[in-house]
């Protein structure tokens, strides 16, 4: 049967993508940051998983204001990098896993959760970013994706607990899928930061390490905080870090960190990269 290997939290921050993309990657600003990049990827090579499931949260590419579902899964055999305004990123376009889709879908509609799936969608920052964070520049990416979208733009977004609770049905549903998968479970977003307000530029880095910290020794009493909580704390961006919690929840009891990264500023941002194995 299949079952979740690993699980990675990281940011999904746009101007890592355009470093990359323009090879500015090198320079003095984000060579540290891609350094900081290098273990998760040897890491996540090692793993080799043979799909990952990305948490991650649509920035009006794929939806709208008129019409944002709180969670939905991408069920096609291919999802093309979005055009964000200034032409879709030059990567790969991103292959599906439509029968582990299927599954996933029916799995958890059968567990409670009223998900919406897509047939067609494109893929914008949220969810390329983070490939080429823990994959680089292939050719093509070295494995399947399910796109997982998270409604944490427009409120009411999930609670934290619910989507803790979300991950820990992945857990089980990929754990009927009969065949063989080693699976990955990526979440995406956070970490602390604001975009707009008195607050623009809004740093936490006590919250964000202590949310690093309880991933693996306390998730519980992650998925107990509120969203009063997490935006006074962690910005109203931060709200995003509960995407992380899905990815938690799908890992089980005790899984072992297996790398943590932590950097400011990247952009006008905190960037942070978890990885777990089970």
């Amino acid at each position: 049967m299949a079952r979740i290997v690993a699980g990675v939290g990281t940011s999904h921050i746009p101007a890592v993508g355009a470093a990359l993309d323009r090879g500015e990657h090198g320079n003095a600003y984000w060579a540290p940051i891609f350094a900081g990049f290098e273990g998760a990827r040897d890491w996540l090579a090692s793993i080799a998983p043979d799909v990952a499931i990305v948490v991650y949260n649509d920035h009006a590419s794929a939806f709208s204001l008129e019409l944002t579902p709180t969670f939905t899964l991408g069920l096609a055999e291919v999802f093309r990098p979005a055009d964000q305004g200034y032409g879709r990123r030059k990567v790969p376009d991103v292959a599906g896993h439509p029968d582990l889709a299927v599954h996933l879908l029916e799995r958890l509609v059968a567990d409670e959760f009223d998900m919406a799936q897509a047939l067609e969608m494109d893929v914008d920052h949220g969810l390329t970013v983070p490939l080429s964070v823990l994959c680089g520049t292939p050719a093509a990416w070295p494995f399947p994706v399910i796109p997982l979208a998270v409604n944490v733009i427009k409120y009411p977004q999930p609670t934290a607990r619910r989507c803790f609770r979300l991950g820990e049905a992945i857990g089980r549903a990929v754990a009927s899928y009969p065949e063989d998968l080693r699976v990955a479970v990526i979440g995406t977003g956070g970490m602390s930061h604001q975009l707009q307000g008195e607050r623009a530029g809004l740093w936490n880095p006590e919250f964000d390490r202590a949310f690093l910290d309880d991933l693996t020794a306390d998730p519980e009493r992650l998925a107990a905080l509120d969203h009063v909580t997490l935006v006074r704390d962690a910005g109203s961006e931060g709200m995003e870090l509960i995407m992380w919690l899905v990815m938690r929840g799908a890992l089980g009891i005790a899984p072992r960190e297996a790398y943590r990264f932590y950097h400011y500023p990247a952009s006008n941002t905190a960037l942070g990269l978890i990885a777990f194995e089970t």
